[in-house]
């Protein structure tokens, strides 16, 4: 049975794609985005748990993200949670509130989280490229074992660069905009 999958691959190509965006979507760009407090987590009821399954967060301006607690019991949990995030967020509580407004980014802040975004790009190509290692070496190995032919890992190999340089394209465009969006508020 041959080891080579393409349709396999390609699933870890995209995997390595979204988990690109979801660590963009934390990136802080002085626009209020709720995916901002996903990573946050509070103690509440004796265990930590993601502030998204004691409250509802939602960004009700622009510039300002809203957490609605709804158990009053856990209101100073989820904004020692917040605090321990160090998001650079100001928690004001008003009630089972939390308001957060989102602070100016100055422009030394701007090209930090520019090259962060940088850093994890070249994480997710590493990744893509570790896919592609694995799949070069599975094409060899069932060419080893006569499974298929020389012409068949050849033709299957260019099948593996050409998802390569798809998603690596997809990444540097996922960047650009994200870059883009830092630098522009």
């Amino acid at each position: 049975m041959a080891q080579y999958d393409k349709s396999d691959i390609e699933r870890r190509m995209a995997g390595a794609v979204e988990s690109l965006k979801g660590d963009f979507s934390g990136l802080r760009t002085g626009r209020a985005n709720v995916s901002l407090l996903d990573p946050v987590v509070a103690e509440v009821y004796g265990s930590m748990m993601p502030i998204n399954q004691v409250a509802t967060v939602s960004a009700p301006e622009p510039r300002m993200l809203s957490v609605q607690v709804w158990d009053k019991s856990n209101v100073s949990a989820v904004e020692k949670g917040i605090a321990k995030a160090n998001l650079g967020l100001n928690p004001m509580t008003d009630g089972q509130t939390i308001r957060l407004p989102m602070p100016d980014l100055n422009e030394e802040r701007r090209r930090e989280l520019a090259k962060l975004a940088g850093q994890y790009a070249e994480k997710a190509k590493i990744a893509i490229r570790n896919v592609r290692r694995d799949g070069m070496e599975s094409l060899k190995e069932d060419e080893k074992k006569k499974e298929i032919s020389e012409d068949d890992r050849k033709r299957s190999e260019e099948e593996v660069q050409k998802l390569t340089d798809k998603y690596v394209a997809e990444v540097d465009e996922v960047t650009d905009a994200k870059e883009k969006e830092i630098m522009t508020q």
